[in-house]
């Protein structure tokens, strides 16, 4: 059975793309930096028939993901990954500090690239694969309030682009998915989305995903545009 890793996979969209590709037949390798949510992410996709397994990583720490990726790609048939973990901090830029700058560009870049550059060894020695990075909207255009975060979800886009023209004709596939806000825990610990309400739900966003993973570039603007 091929083996998809999804990192970010306790909650929001990483859990229900999980849920969809174990209806799919891949057996799905959960990542994240605490156990529990994954757990229960797990519990649920093997309840519904399918196969999960978690494994605690730190996607900014090149040894512990270089390290954790070589030991199970002896033990699973790795075929994907879904780079999906991220953070957020939003605001006025002058008023953003390092440490906030730091962890959106530690996670939302450098962890993209180590978990890539960690994988797509075990997919060129099959030569076939299939990388999925979630950039987002702010990977498309500047927005008020989000200077640094755009920042790391343009330099994303710009990755996934360049590695899809590298790879063209390989047989491993490179999806870069542009989607609006979702109604997910992202926002709990921020005012920046006054209404979530107007947002369409993980599950719905991840249906999206599913229906056109054929295609490179996959946009998903927030349903009221």
């Amino acid at each position: 059975m091929k083996t998809i890793v999804i990192t970010g996979a306790g909650s929001g969209l990483g859990k229900e793309l999980a849920f969809l590709f174990s209806q799919q037949g891949f057996h799905l390798l959960l990542t994240g930096r605490t156990t529990e949510k994954l757990n229960t992410v797990k519990m649920e996709i093997e309840s519904a028939g399918g196969r999960a397994d978690i494994l605690q990583l730190d996607i900014r720490n090149h040894e512990d993901v270089f390290g954790k990726i070589k030991e199970i790609s002896h033990t699973f048939d790795i075929f994907g990954l879904v780079n999906n973990a991220g953070i957020g901090h939003f605001g006025a830029f002058a008023e953003m500090n390092v440490q906030q700058m730091n962890e959106m560009l530690d996670t939302n870049v450098y962890g993209t690239i180590l978990m890539t550059k960690a994988i797509l060894p075990i997919l060129e020695q099959t030569g076939e694969g299939q990388i999925m990075n979630i950039i987002s909207t702010a990977g498309l255009r500047g927005k008020v309030n989000e200077a640094v975060y755009v920042a790391s979800k343009f330099a994303v886009r710009g990755f996934t682009e360049s590695l899809q023209m590298e790879y063209e004709g390989s047989g491993i596939k490179f999806n870069a998915v542009y989607m609006g806000g979702m109604d997910t825990p992202f926002w709990d610990e921020s005012d920046h989305i006054k209404d979530k309400t107007r947002l369409r739900s993980a599950k719905e966003i991840a249906k999206i995903i599913m229906e056109k993973l054929d295609q490179d570039s996959i946009i998903i603007e927030f349903k009221n545009s």
